[in-house]
């Protein structure tokens, strides 16, 4: 029984002690997508929860990747492309949600495949909270944050990295 408990933690980006929290800052339900490519790219998602004054997620720091970026999508004709941004605003006693067809942490040149069933460590850097460490479980390819769907309502729908 205490396998499944650990297990289901993990999949629900919980430690057994509970989500990651610094500062005002939690962080909640994080994971990220198998990325079977080495100098591919991957992205993680998750919520972060402001219990206090207005911050900024300023930077990500991983050693999976050649790069770390924050990334949000931008509505572009009807294709919808990922954009890299200086920082992510998050509000006073408010809620960041990072998922799939929103923003997200990017992952640019990845060292290794990423398997499904490992966990990565990411520190997340806020302007005032400073550094949260989050334990990000490996999902399956196209794992999905339960009930939510890509732009234009629809899984799977139309994508493309801005970068050239």
């Amino acid at each position: 029984m205490k396998s499944f408990a650990i297990a289901a933690a993990l999949l629900l980006g919980l430690s057994a002690a509970g989500p990651a929290v610094a500062a005002d800052m939690e962080v909640a339900n994080p994971f990220m997508r198998a990325a079977p490519m080495v100098g591919g790219t991957g992205a993680a998602y998750m919520t972060i929860h402001n219990h206090g004054g207005a911050d900024r997620l300023l930077a990500v720091e991983a050693g999976i990747s050649k790069s770390v970026e924050l990334h949000t999508h931008v509505k572009d004709g009807d294709i919808y492309r990922m954009r890299k941004v200086a920082s992510l605003v998050v509000p006073e006693h408010g809620t960041v949600e990072m998922k799939p067809g929103a923003d997200h942490i990017m992952f640019i040149g990845l060292n290794a495949p990423v398997k499904e069933g490992v966990t990565v460590p990411v520190t997340l850097k806020f302007e005032k909270a400073g550094a949260v460490v989050v334990q990000v479980p490996v999902l399956a390819p196209g794992a999905m944050v339960p009930g939510a769907a890509m732009p234009g309502g629809t899984p799977g729908g139309m994508m493309h990295h801005g970068h050239k």
